[in-house]
Order: structure tokens, then C-alpha cells, then sequence
């Protein structure tokens, strides 16, 4: 099996990797805002589908965020995860000049913690980070949509 990495993701394949997560499915409008606005976004495609994708949202400055490491059920375990997370990485490493530094943050699906422990990544809370937060704010949609 050849797995091919692209830099673009339709929000089709999108939605349908996070539905294979079990998460649900973002609204097309806001998939395409969230994929254009990544400062990286990391596609793997197996002859021509895509079985895995990551992004990583970067404000150019000391802050960057991987969001949406999804791999196929039936791809897991080849190395496409860390592949991609790895070419995240190598984005943003290639950005430092001397005396920077990025804090690169994410949060972990429960049980998913290992694999991100391999790829240099530590758990939280930890001496002075603490424990990793998150706030959904959602609007329900207009009635007849």
C-alpha cells in the first residue's frame, strides 16, 4: 500500500474522517473556513482516497494547535498518524529562527495519549501547565435548515 500526502483536503473527506472517529460532522461553510484558515493542513490518500488527514492552526507567532488527527479505522496502525503529526512538526520547525520558540498544544482523544507521548508530546496537567481546557460555543440552527 503507497500512502500519498497532500496539503489539501475536501470537506467531504473531511466530515467523513470525523464520522469514522465518531465525531460529528462539521457544517460544510465552517469545514471550509476551518481547512483554508490552517496554516497546515496534511492529507494522506491510499490510490486515491483519503484514509487520514491533520491540521495545525498557527497564530505565525509562539502559539500552535494540532487539531483533527484522523486516520480510517482500517488504515490505523501503519504509521499514517504519525506521519502526518510529524510533517506538522516539520512545518513549524522549519519557521524557527534563532531564539524562537512554538508552543504546540492539542488535546488528545481519551486512550490517544501514547501515541502523541511517542512523537515527543507530554501530558497535562504537569508542573506549571495545567490541566488542558476546552469551551464549545455552539447556535442552533435557523428552523427549516
Amino acid at each position: 500500500m503507497r500512502i500519498v500526502y497532500l496539503s489539501e483536503l475536501d470537506v467531504e473527506d473531511y466530515n467523513a474522517l470525523r464520522r469514522s472517529a465518531g465525531w460529528a460532522p462539521v457544517h460544510p461553510a465552517q469545514a471550509r473556513a476551518g481547512l483554508d484558515g490552517s496554516a497546515l493542513v496534511v492529507a494522506a490518500q491510499s490510490e486515491g482516497k483519503t484514509v487520514g488527514t491533520a491540521r495545525v492552526v498557527w497564530d505565525g507567532g509562539p502559539a500552535a494547535l494540532i487539531k483533527d488527527v484522523l486516520v480510517l479505522p482500517e488504515y490505523r496502525g501503519q504509521g499514517i498518524g504519525s506521519e502526518m503529526v510529524r510533517r506538522l512538526l516539520a512545518f513549524l520547525e522549519s519557521k524557527l529562527e534563532p531564539g524562537y520558540a512554538i508552543s504546540v498544544d492539542l488535546m488528545a482523544s481519551e486512550g490517544r495519549e501514547a501515541f502523541y507521548e511517542r512523537l515527543g508530546f507530554s501530558r497535562r496537567p504537569r508542573e506549571r501547565r495545567g490541566p488542558g481546557m476546552d469551551l464549545v460555543l455552539k447556535k442552533a440552527p435557523h428552523s427549516g435548515e
